[in-house]
């Protein structure tokens, strides 16, 4: 039986030479050791390399980890700007050889950055790594929704209301009871939420730079990943998701940039960040922007507890890790506090 999919190789061999084109002879099958959240796995065969994303074992939170939205969201893309890799076949839930949902995806040679400093680069190359992940950010808020097929990917109304509420939830079936600062923050987000103004985007909803691929000699990003979390929603939640990284510590093992010259490294401020992106979307100064900041933070605790408690059931993809998330949480909850103390004193 292949470890963590519960399958014999023979079986899944069988199985993607019947589903995926062109597919033959399994000869390998890896586990990829980072990644928190759907197992992941290298497929070599005589026809080439391949990825397998599957849904983790055991009692599942309601909502999480649907790779089946993953496979469609990037199948939806692959005639866009943004980069995915090619999707080949998906295995429902109800049909899966395996009991749970799985995808199969385009091999892809590149670079994943795992520090945000990018030690491993020159300061020019730094300053040109930034600036993809900009321009890639602005180009997946820039999809037509409708065209892609996606206009029914998320729901209608307040994104930023739903996002609270779903997010509240999901942490307190996750805990026993609240810690003071998540409880402050779920009551705060819903006093403070900014009114609506309409605008829809497909959003990542875990844009960071370990999250991406680049190409092997350049700063082009070769394919966005991790798409578990993507909806239709509000551009600028994924905009301060990733602006949380300048503000979180580099050296407590959140691969933040906060305490780093970020200048000195070639890296952009966060203004200077977010303005790049503002003018390549051509839209004005962001106001409210400690809620968004402060619903990031947020809303990444609520994900990491959920961690946690997968961890405790004994279901977690990486259980040390998720020891690690669960260290960071109070430390997210107590940041998100900050801002809002901060913009009820302004």
């Amino acid at each position: 039986m292949i470890k963590g999919l519960d399958i014999t190789q023979a079986d899944l061999d069988a199985w993607l030479s019947d589903h995926v084109p062109g597919f033959a002879g399994l000869r390998r099958v890896e586990k990829f050791g980072d990644g928190q959240s759907n197992p992941t796995f290298r497929l070599d065969a005589e026809s080439g390399t391949y990825v397998l994303r599957a849904k983790p074992p055991g009692k599942l939170l309601k909502s999480a980890h649907a790779v089946d939205r993953e496979y469609r969201v990037m199948a939806a893309l692959g005639g866009t700007d943004v980069p995915v890799p090619a999707m080949l076949a998906l295995a429902p839930d109800d049909t899966s050889p395996i009991g749970r949902a799985f995808f199969v995806m385009e091999y892809l040679d590149g670079r994943i950055f795992w520090d945000p400093s990018l030690p491993e680069l020159d300061r020019d190359a730094r300053a040109a790594i930034y600036d993809g992940m900009n321009k890639t950010l602005a180009a997946l808020h820039d999809v037509d929704v409708a065209a892609a097929g996606l206009s029914d990917f998320g729901k209608p109304g307040d994104y930023f209301a739903r996002q609270v509420d779903r997010w509240s939830r999901q942490y307190r079936d996750s805990v026993d009871q609240p810690t003071d600062d998540m409880a402050h923050l779920m009551a705060w987000l819903e006093r403070n939420r900014p009114a609506d103004d309409g605008t829809v985007a497909l959003v990542h909803g875990d844009y960071r730079m370990d999250n991406m691929m680049f190409a092997p000699q350049s700063a082009d990003v070769i394919a966005l990943l991790d798409w578990e979390l993507s909806t239709l929603g509000h551009p600028l939640a994924d905009l301060a998701y990733q602006c949380m990284q300048w503000r979180l510590p580099h050296d407590a093992g959140m691969r933040g940039l906060g305490g780093l010259d970020r200048a000195a490294l070639g890296l952009p401020s966060e203004a200077e960040y977010v303005a790049a992106y503002c003018d390549r979307r051509g839209i004005g100064p962001i106001d409210n922007w400690p809620f968004y900041l402060a619903f990031s933070f947020f809303r990444l605790a609520a994900i990491l507890q959920g961690v946690v408690a997968r961890a405790e059931a004994g279901n977690a993809s990486n259980p040390e890790k998720a020891r690690a998330y669960g260290r960071a949480i109070p430390l997210l909850a107590r940041m998100a506090v900050d801002l809002t103390k901060d913009e009820d004193a302004a």
